[in-house]
């Protein structure tokens, strides 16, 4: 084990290096206005009464009011002032006066700022890794545009052009970085209430809502990346292999043919709609020089890969029996979630005598879903890329048109609605809770009427400390198996009519005998009230990521919420927190009580769960900022639009793996702002009462997340694969959604499964194989 291995010299000197450096935090957020120097004095704040030695340096207030008092009673550095050459004033550290005051942490803002010419170094950067070699520990700020990478993506998206750059790998310096999230609404709310005047005399273009939504998704998923890199870093150190289930890496194994750029293209389709990384693979014997035809198919596929940003490789195929083989090994190694290839093109004698390459890869796949894209088309045009557009006719105007009562009754009930704000994180103790309350208190000195419906302070000081003035209502007591029970008093909360409520673990389930069976519901019932709601959830919640969850942190997560309450949202801000604070804050007592401290370390709040939930929150609301653009904005999508015409058709059986099909379906189907339904084909002799409550657990999950269960019958046990096929094409699905064949050893060749049956009489379609989890998956040698 690596505890035992003895320390090379260089390893020592690294080690003693770090104990005796200063540690760097960030602060970083999408644009100006949302936070960062707020969060920073306030870190400072706490910093300084736990008797740290904290100062500021070129911090930048802009007399935003909630900013200048967060500095108050801050020791402050005078910073050199200087004037640029197109007469803006500038802030540079005062390097020398720091070092001689030798404080333990300096704050300091705009880690992107050049300094004046002449100066000892040129950057910000730079003076910042002096403080560190001098021991000094720095808290800084950027926006996420100033990172080198995303600044062209970011001028290319919004015409905004940063001033100041630093390079792209700054973060990995840092020991810690926090994403400030803010969403378009509340930048906005901020410049109308006059807290952003520096803003609004900034012809820049950041007021505009589409360019902040493009900022903010670029700020979520460059942390996710960076993420995504510690999480890969942690499961190497534990041997875990596979991916995690945090993110999605797509393989496309491509091969020297013409259809070799059509298979990447849509691989990478899929990949910017599930905003994952591509991957590319050929197999050439070594041995065989390749033609010329092959050689051009060569050039032009890895024109294409640089193109689109995807890496490829050429891996050796000695024997074309060994290729599934190979493409699941590469696949396990580089953590892929998906593998792409095309449909076999052999007949069922072939793949007799000369073995099936897609039945080798679905035996041999573990943890890792196989994506097989059609070859032609049935419906709606062509379904491999480039896909063509169905040209529709235009509706006519629908400007003078009258509107019946229904419509009218429908936008009323609209308008009336009140708002939904949600604060998501990672898991419990981020800080939700605390945000909340701290807009609850902005919005009582706006003189909104505001109120606590339900509160968790699970004992936290902070959180406490934030109700102030903020009127609490009193819960309703239900008895319940003779003890009495406390629940959120809905009735009490739609007698006092308040303008908006804070309401706590949107996922809770009420007690027996309450009027709604789930918090959530008792939500849409305020709304519907016309009062706002501002409330809190984990991401590990959403009922479509259950399975992701369990997955990746071994726990099932037993109350969820609809993903449809997160759409509805009117706005949906992240709280994220590094898993290394996370982890110090529940050791400090300050997330849960302090007998439960070390069972939640061992367990839910291990490193790399924490790791994963925060990559799965940045993406998922990554993810919802995207679809949020494309609703506003044509052509504003970062993943670009969708399109082709889709139908989503899911294939369950009564086993326990059909949820986990239902909520894939569900999420591809939200992708790809498709239909889809869910289909199980009923024995020839029958259900069971047991298989009958499982179809009705099935159907109650399926309309849950928005789709359409059927059973279809069935009078014949070997037609299950054409009942299914029949019901698809009545449907004109576009992409089939199976589960991995249970069957091993020599029953698929003896009796072909379903999924192989399916594979073979549906090339028509884009056909899923969504692998079985297993945690205990090993390598094979």
């Amino acid at each position: 084990m690596d505890a035992y291995r003895r320390k090379t010299p260089e390893e020592l000197l690294s080690s003693i290096y770090k104990m005796q450096a200063g540690r760097l935090k960030v602060y970083i957020g999408a644009v100006n206005g949302s936070g960062k120097t707020y969060h920073m004095l306030r870190e400072g704040q706490a910093l300084k009464r736990q008797g740290i030695d904290v100062v500021a340096c070129a911090v930048s207030t802009m007399r935003r009011p909630e900013t200048v008092e967060q500095l108050a009673g801050l020791e402050r550095i005078p910073s050199i002032h200087w004037i640029n050459d197109k007469g803006a004033s500038k802030k540079d550290l005062n390097l020398k006066a720091l070092l001689d005051r030798n404080p333990e942490v300096v704050l300091v803002d705009a880690l992107a700022h050049r300094n004046r010419p002449g100066a000892q170094y040129g950057t910000r950067l730079e003076d910042i890794r002096c403080l560190l070699g001098k021991g000094i520990s720095v808290i800084a700020t950027v926006n996420a545009y100033e990172l080198e990478g995303i600044t062209e993506l970011a001028y290319r998206l919004t015409g905004i052009e940063a001033e100041e750059t630093v390079p792209a790998d700054t973060l990995d310096l840092a020991d810690e970085v926090r994403l400030i999230d803010v969403s378009p609404e509340t930048i906005l709310a901020r410049l109308h209430d006059g807290s952003l005047a520096d803003l609004s005399r900034d012809g820049s273009g950041f007021l505009q809502k589409g360019n902040i939504g493009k900022l903010r998704e670029l700020a979520l998923r460059r942390m996710a990346e960076g993420v995504n890199e510690s999480l890969e870093k942690h499961r190497e150190k534990q041997g875990r292999i596979g991916p995690s289930g945090a993110s999605e890496r797509i393989l496309v194994s491509a091969q020297y043919h013409w259809n070799g750029s059509i298979h990447i293209r849509r691989g990478q389709q899929i990949a910017k709609r599930l905003g994952g990384e591509l991957k590319i693979v050929t197999l050439a014997n070594p041995r065989r020089k390749l033609s010329k035809e092959e050689e051009q198919f060569k050039r032009s596929m890895a024109k294409l890969a640089d193109k689109i940003g995807a890496t490829i490789e050429e891996l050796p195929m000695k024997s074309r029996r060994l290729v599934p083989r190979t493409l699941v090994r590469y696949a396990m190694i580089h953590n892929v979630t998906r593998i792409v290839l095309g449909h076999s093109k052999q007949s069922f004698w072939q793949d007799f005598r000369r073995g099936s390459i897609a039945d080798g890869i679905l035996r041999k796949t573990k943890n890792i879903d196989v994506f097989f894209v059609a070859d032609r088309a049935d419906y709606a045009g062509e379904r491999v890329l480039p896909a063509k557009r169905v040209n529709e006719p235009s509706p006519p105007s629908d400007a003078y048109r009258r509107l019946s009562q229904e419509e009218i009754e429908r936008k009323i009930e609209q308008i009336k609605r009140g708002r939904l704000k949600v604060y998501i994180g990672a898991a419990p103790g981020v800080g939700k809770t605390y945000m909340m309350l701290r807009e609850g208190n902005d919005l009582l000195r706006k003189k909104i009427d505001v109120v606590i419906g339900l509160l968790e302070t699970h004992g936290r000081e902070e959180t406490s400390a934030q109700i102030v003035a903020l009127e609490t209502l009193p819960r309703s007591r239900i008895d319940y198996k003779g003890t009495k029970l406390e629940e959120m008093d809905v009735q009490a909360i739609l007698r006092r009519n308040p303008e908006a409520v804070l309401i706590d673990e949107l996922a809770h389930t009420n007690v027996p005998g309450s009027a709604n069976k789930k918090r959530y519901e008792d939500v849409l019932q305020i709304l519907e009230a016309g009062i706002s709601v501002i409330a809190t959830m984990n991401v590990q919640h959403l009922e479509s990521l259950n399975d992701a969850v369990e997955q990746m942190t071994g726990v099932r997560v037993r109350e969820t919420v609809p993903d449809s309450i997160l759409r509805l949202a009117d706005e949906v801000e992240l709280i994220d927190v590094a898993p290394s604070a996370l982890r110090q804050r529940l050791r400090e007592g300050k997330v849960y009580a302090r007998d439960k401290v070390d069972q939640a370390l061992d367990h839910f709040f291990q490193t790399g769960n924490l790791i994963a939930l925060r990559e799965m929150a940045l993406r998922e609301l990554a993810d919802d900022v995207d679809e949020r653009l494309e609703a506003w904005e044509r052509g504003g999508s970062l993943r670009g639009p969708w399109n082709k015409r889709e139908s989503i058709f899911v294939c369950v059986s009564a086993s326990r793996n059909a949820d986990r099909l239902i909520r894939r379906g569900f999420r591809i189907a939200h992708r790809l702002k498709a239909e889809w339904h869910v289909s199980y084909v009923r024995p020839v002799d029958g259900f069971s009462e047991e298989v009958g409550l499982r179809m009705k657990q099935m159907r109650d999950l399926t309309e849950r997340l928005g789709g359409r269960f059927n059973i279809c019958e069935n009078d014949k046990r070997w037609r299950v694969a054409d009942v299914l096929l029949e019901r698809a094409a009545q449907l004109r699905a576009t992409q089939l959604i199976v589960g991995q064949s249970g069957r091993r050893g020599w029953s698929p060749i003896l009796r072909k499964s379903v999924v192989q049956t399916l594979l073979r009489r549906g090339r028509h379609m884009d056909v899923l194989v969504v692998a079985d989890y297993d945690p205990n998956v090993r390598m094979e040698d």
